[in-house]
C-alpha cells in the first residue's frame, strides 16, 4: 500500500513501466505469462518458422533430389548471406519500433565507393594487400556513415524512421549512379576477390563463415548485454525507457549506425563475390531483409525479436526461392511465395498480440 509517508515509493509505483523486466527483456522480447492462451501462442509463434523451414527442405528434396547437392547448397548459402547481413542490422532497428528502408541502397553505395577507391589506387596492377585493406575500410565506413546520418535525422530532427530511411534510400541510390556515371566497377585486387570466392573444403564459402561470426556477435550483443536490454526497452516503451535513465537518442544513433555497418559488410561480401560493384547491387534487398526479420518472429510494433529468429527467417526465404528455381517454377512466383509467407508471419504476430491482451 502506498502512503504519504513514503513519497519516493509512490513516485516509483506511478512511473514504473508495466510489462518490462530485465529477465523478460533479455529473454527475447516482452513479458509472457507462463500459462494460458498467450503463452501457448508465444510458443507456437516461436516454433512455426522452424517448422516451415524443415517442411520446405523436405518438400523440395522430394521434388528434386538435386536440392541436396553441393551446387545448390553453395547457391542457397550465397543468396542467404547477402540478406542475412542486412537482416541482422534490421533486427535491432525493428525491435526499437523503427524500420530502415535504406539498407539495400547502403549495400550498393558502400560497395561502389570501396570498389572505386581500389580501382583508382591500383593503377593498372592486379594485386595489392594494402589497397585491399583500404578498400575494405572504405566500404565499412561508407555504410556506417549513412547509418549514422539516419540515426541523427531520426533523433535530432524527430522524424519518423520510415520517412528518413525512405529519403536516404533515394539519395544513396542516386549517389551510386553519380559515383561512376551508372557504370559498374570491375577492377578490384585479387586478394579482395578471394574473400567472396573462396570455398573451404569444398562446402564452406568464406562469406558464410564471416556471416556466421557476425550472427554470433550480434546474438551476444542483443541477448547478453546492456545494449540489447536497452534496445528491447526502447521498443517496448520508449517513455518508460527514458524515465529509467536510458539515453534513447544516443542509443538509437548507435542502432542505426550498427545497421549501416552491417549493410557495409554485406556490400563488401557481395562486391567480393562478383569481383565487381554493380549499380543494381542491393536493389530492393531491404524488402527481403524486413521480411526475414518479421518471418523470424520480430514485431513491427517493437519490443520483440531475436537473432536466431532472423537467421531462420532468412533461411526460409532463401530455401523457398532456390527450391522454386530447382522445381522449375516460374521466377515471378518466387515473390508471390515470399509475400504469402510474410503475410502469414504478420498474421501469426497479430494472433499472439490478441491472445496476450485477453
Amino acid at each position: 500500500m502506498v502512503t504519504a509517508e513514503n513519497p519516493v515509493k509512490a513516485t516509483q509505483a506511478k512511473e514504473e513501466p508495466t510489462g518490462l523486466s530485465a529477465s523478460a527483456l533479455l529473454g527475447g522480447g516482452g513479458l509472457v505469462p507462463g500459462k494460458g492462451p498467450a503463452a501457448w501462442a508465444e510458443r507456437i509463434g516461436g516454433a512455426w518458422t522452424l517448422g516451415v523451414l524443415v517442411a520446405l527442405i523436405i518438400a523440395f528434396g522430394i521434388v528434386n533430389s538435386h536440392f541436396f547437392s553441393r551446387a545448390n547448397w553453395l547457391a542457397t548459402s550465397e543468396y542467404a548471406v547477402e540478406y542475412l547481413m542486412l537482416a541482422l542490422g534490421q533486427t535491432f532497428v525493428i525491435i526499437t519500433a523503427g524500420i530502415d528502408l535504406s539498407v539495400g541502397a547502403m549495400l550498393g553505395f558502400s560497395g561502389m565507393a570501396g570498389a572505386l577507391l581500389m580501382a583508382d589506387l591500383l593503377g593498372g596492377r592486379s594485386a595489392s594487400v594494402g589497397i585491399t585493406v583500404l578498400g575494405i575500410v572504405a566500404i565499412l565506413v561508407a555504410g556506417s556513415a549513412i547509418g549514422l546520418i539516419n540515426g541523427l535525422l531520426v533523433t535530432k530532427l524527430k522524424l519518423t524512421p520510415f520517412i528518413v530511411t525512405l529519403g536516404t534510400l533515394g539519395m544513396a541510390t542516386g549517389a551510386i549512379y553519380l559515383l561512376n556515371n551508372g557504370a559498374e566497377v570491375s577492377t578490384v585486387p585479387s586478394q579482395f576477390a578471394v574473400i567472396g570466392t573462396t570455398v573451404i573444403a569444398g562446402w564452406l564459402p568464406v562469406p558464410v563463415l564471416i556471416a556466421a561470426c557476425f550472427c554470433v556477435i550480434t546474438w551476444l550483443l542483443l541477448s547478453r548485454t546492456r545494449f540489447g536490454l536497452r534496445t528491447y526497452a526502447i521498443g517496448s516503451n520508449e517513455a518508460a525507457a527514458r524515465r529509467a535513465g536510458i539515453n534513447v537518442d544516443r542509443h538509437l544513433i548507435y542502432v542505426y549506425t550498427l545497421t549501416g555497418f552491417l549493410a557495409g559488410v554485406a556490400g563488401l561480401l557481395v562486391t567480393a563475390r562478383f569481383t565487381a560493384a554493380s549499380v543494381t547491387a542491393g536493389l530492393n534487398d531491404e524488402l527481403d531483409a524486413i521480411a526475414a526479420v518479421v518471418i523470424g518472429g520480430a514485431s513491427l510494433f517493437g519490443g520483440r525479436g531475436t537473432i536466431q529468429g532472423t537467421i531462420i527467417g532468412t533461411l526460409v526465404i532463401s530455401v523457398l526461392v532456390t527450391g522454386l528455381v530447382i522445381a522449375n517454377v516460374q521466377s515471378f512466383w518466387q515473390q508471390v511465395a515470399v509475400g504469402a509467407v510474410l503475410i502469414a508471419a504478420v498474421w501469426a504476430d497479430q494472433l499472439r498480440i490478441r491472445l496476450r491482451q485477453r
